[in-house]
């Protein structure tokens, strides 16, 4: 039905979809989690916080696996050589997780403070250190990430974990935590009631200039500092598949997409202005409708990401040439056809049943529900 290079752009498409779902979905509740010793000034208070994301944080996760899954399949090379390279910062991010399935279980078995205390900051570490370091991945991205393949096309991985935190890389980490902490702190504004949506209020005003400045700051070192990358000559057909059968060499910066494509300037404008308007909608009281401007600056977000980098998926510092594309870096055909089927299925099973959970569980949470059923909730 497609031709192989329409398969690799769908599945390319496809890939930055499942991962704004789980930005969108998981986003909000590593949001409240990271925002849950501040904006929770009583347990009762921290209780009513973990209680409007309870029914939900689990089944976030699908598109976080999801995401994994279409990212080993879809693009075997990336994966391998995202895992290798970025191994130690995965476990730190696999550890940090780890934190959060224990704390929403355990953290009111007991009625002591100091237990509940202690798993409260486990949460909001538990979700800072993942929300940090994607963002931090993002920006190196854009820097190169240091591997290059082998004769047998191995990826080598010739960095180590600490170049990976450059004060670019910082940058996009420290906005990928405002980014979420912004979307959680309108979601408990819109869920939560008593003084935390208040708190939530106060927060969702400050965060949103807080994340605008930082894309500001992104994008102007960006344009000044950080180098792009450039195919210079490509072999066509079956064999462009092999990475190593192209040329790339470093450019002025990134925007060449822009000037072939105007129409990323008004994204790239739109990540300015929308944490913006989830700030107003926020300070005007109007918590639903900042939810769906902070989803749609998510999007957008990841989306001016995906396009500025395009075509290029990993580009490697170490050796130009071992740069993964989504021309080269994809399965075979068959795999990516197969795939494809597979998600028309299922992707909007999920959509499906994630609204029904969504619709079926949607209440405001406030401190009086906490109190009376202090048992059957987190």
């Amino acid at each position: 039905m497609f031709d192989y290079e329409s398969l690799r752009l769908i599945w390319w498409l496809l890939v930055g979809i499942l991962l704004i779902g789980f930005a969108v979905t998981d986003g909000f509740d590593i949001g409240a989690a990271i925002l849950l010793p501040f904006l929770g000034k009583t347990d009762t208070e921290r209780r009513v916080i973990i209680n409007t994301v309870g029914p939900h944080w689990d089944g976030n996760q699908v598109w976080f696996i999801t995401a994994g899954g279409a990212l080993f399949a879809a693009w075997p090379r990336v994966y391998a050589t995202a895992f290798s390279g970025f191994y130690w910062a995965m476990l730190l991010v696999l550890f940090a997780l780890f934190f959060r399935p224990i704390g929403f279980e355990y953290r009111s078995k007991s009625d002591s403070a100091r237990w509940r205390n202690n798993w409260d900051w486990g949460l909001c570490l538990g979700s800072f250190v993942p929300a940090l370091v994607f963002g931090i991945a993002f920006g190196n991205l854009f820097l190169g990430v240091p591997f290059y393949f082998d004769e047998l096309t191995r990826p080598i991985y010739t960095g180590s974990f600490f170049a990976l935190l450059n004060p670019f890389a910082l940058i996009c980490g420290l906005a990928s935590v405002a980014m979420l902490a912004l979307h959680g702190a309108i979601w408990l504004q819109m869920r939560a009631g008593g003084d935390v949506e208040a708190r939530a209020q106060h927060y969702a005003n400050r965060i949103g200039p807080a994340l605008s400045t930082l894309m500001l700051l992104a994008g102007i070192v960006m344009l000044t500092v950080v180098e792009g990358y450039s195919i210079t000559s490509e072999v066509v057909g079956d064999a462009s598949s092999n990475p190593l059968n192209k040329q790339v060499a470093r450019v002025e910066n990134w925007f060449a997409n822009y000037e072939q494509y105007p129409l990323l300037w008004a994204l790239a404008a739109a990540s300015l202005i929308l944490p913006l308007g989830v700030s107003l909608l926020a300070k005007a009281n109007r918590p639903g409708w900042g939810f769906v401007v902070s989803s749609l600056n998510i999007s957008v977000i990841i989306l001016l990401a995906g396009s500025t980098l395009f075509p290029f998926v990993m580009p490697s510092s170490s050796d130009l040439a071992s740069s993964l594309t989504l021309w080269d870096a994809t399965s075979s055909k068959l795999t990516l056809e197969i795939m494809f089927w597979v998600a028309m299925v299922f992707v909007p099973i999920i959509l499906c049943y994630t609204a029904w959970g969504y619709y079926k569980m949607w209440r405001r949470i406030e401190p009086e529900f906490i109190e009376q059923n202090s048992v059957s909730n987190y």
